[in-house]
């Protein structure tokens, strides 16, 4: 049970529940059977003395004969006191010298026609229910028959319910008791998987996954520890990546810096020309380098909400217009056809940032160049009166199905075997998706290998 304490928690707040509820059924089944066998022996007892009353009110001559033998077949005591306090007449078990329970109160109500009822311990400890009715001769109360029951018989039948209550407490609570230690062992073991599962989570096992299953919370529980479990792991997979493609990355120009850089320094070349090429090598790795960084600065100030917004009214055409411009140079090299379509009504401008509406624009264009290598490129922006669509097609080598749900994660590169032939860290569409998620829009990217890729980006306006 050491190992298992959420069970054993579990098990002792259900039991103790159970208790609870258990002997407070059994106090209120006591209660009701206690109630119930007073009242029957409460009513049979005014019963005997009304009966004992009429008898002692007839005239005949035998009637306290009469009235001693059925006392004695009845098991109850009577005693008739006189306005003096006489015993005018006695019978049953109950010792006569014992008369504490005859007491004045209860004697002035009596002879006020009035009946009492109440219980008896007599000085050996046995307990009655005595009840008193007036005897009337004509129209005056002559005097006071009290008539006693011994509730020996009814203590009795009290015991042996309680017993068989106590015996089927007993039994429900060692039922109680199995039934609870398998629930709660039914109940915590997934949790004890849980923990486990996590620890080595924990420890780097990013393979471990739970096989619970179930509709319920803790089945929930378990499919978002399998789900963490698989972000974890591409999270670790797609990081260990990025550091090797980032180190190749920083290792090229870095190469060609130091490299170029010593030619120039030692003079090691032949022509004015020569040292010119090494110089615009060298401005060109810098400039790369300068761009690897900046992704690497931009896409940390946004993981951490610190990148500034400056809103104002965007001409959202002008700046799509100026970045087709600027990659139409790159296009042409390539032999791919550029063009720009607009169509709805811009009769007012877009709420944004424009230096950010413009990185998105320019991030789209050049990969749909970028991965592009023969056929056309369409750019297209359409106005509705609710939102403004900025659409980017191309007829490039296609994202595979399997890879769209992680081209906007971090370090994620599809064309891994290819990065060197097409560039880039994997960070642009990670950039370009939180960049519209600050905005307040949308960007979906449809997909099919060898066909082409789709790129809706929507700005309420």
């Amino acid at each position: 049970m050491k190992n298992n304490m959420i069970g054993s928690k579990l098990g002792l707040v259900i039991m103790s529940v159970f208790v609870i509820v258990l002997l407070s059924l059994g106090v209120v089944i006591d209660r009701m059977f206690t109630s119930f066998y007073y009242k029957q022996m409460q009513t049979e007892t005014e019963e005997l003395a009304s009966h004992f009353t009429g008898m002692a009110q007839s005239k005949e001559s035998s009637t306290g004969q009469m009235m001693m033998t059925f006392a004695e077949f009845s098991n109850v005591s009577i005693f008739n006191i006189l306005r003096d306090g006489r015993t005018d007449l006695h019978s049953g078990v109950h010792d006569s010298a014992d008369r504490a329970f005859i007491r004045p109160a209860d004697i002035a109500a009596i002879f006020n026609g009035k009946t009492v009822s109440f219980l008896y311990k007599d000085p050996a400890g046995h307990r009655y229910f005595v009840t008193g009715q007036p005897i009337s001769d004509g129209a005056t109360v002559s005097s006071a028959l009290y008539v006693m029951s011994s509730t020996e018989s009814m203590e009795q039948s009290l015991a042996s319910v309680r017993n068989i209550l106590l015996l089927a407490g007993i039994g429900a609570f060692l039922l109680a008791l199995g039934i609870t230690w398998f629930i709660a062992q039914l109940l915590s073991r997934p949790l004890l998987q849980m923990q486990k599962a996590t620890r080595k989570i924990a420890a780097g096992e990013l393979e471990t996954r739970l096989t619970i299953r179930g509709k319920d919370e803790i089945g929930f529980l378990a499919v978002a520890i399998n789900d963490l479990a698989v972000d974890l792991q591409r999270y670790r997979d797609t990081r260990q990546e990025f550091l090797a493609n980032i180190s190749h990355e920083l290792r090229t120009p870095i190469t060609y810096l130091q490299g170029y850089a010593k030619v120039v320094k030692e003079e090691l070349y032949e022509t004015k020309e020569e040292k010119d090429l090494y110089l615009d090598i060298i401005d060109q790795e810098a400039h790369r380098l300068q761009h690897l960084v900046d992704d690497l600065f931009e896409l940390a100030k946004m993981e951490e909400g610190k990148i500034p917004l400056n809103l104002e009214q965007v001409n959202l055409r002008q700046i799509v217009d100026q970045a087709v411009r600027r990659v139409e140079l790159s296009a042409k090299e390539k032999g791919l056809q550029l063009t720009a379509v607009y169509s709805g009504r811009m009769d007012r401008g877009i709420q944004g940032d424009s230096k950010r509406m413009e990185q998105i624009v320019m991030n789209l264009l050049e990969n749909a160049v970028r991965y592009t290598e023969k056929g056309e490129i369409r750019a297209s922006l359409t106005f509705t009166p609710a939102s403004a669509v900025f659409v980017v097609e191309d007829t490039g080598i296609g994202i595979p199905e399997a890879e769209l749900p992680y081209i906007f994660d971090r370090f994620y590169r599809v064309e891994k075997s290819r990065s060197r032939q097409y560039g880039g860290t994997g960070l642009g569409l990670s950039i370009v998706n939180k960049l519209v998620e600050l905005l307040g829009g949308t960007i979906v990217i449809t997909s099919e290998v060898g066909v082409g890729t789709r790129c809706e980006v929507t700005f309420a306006r």
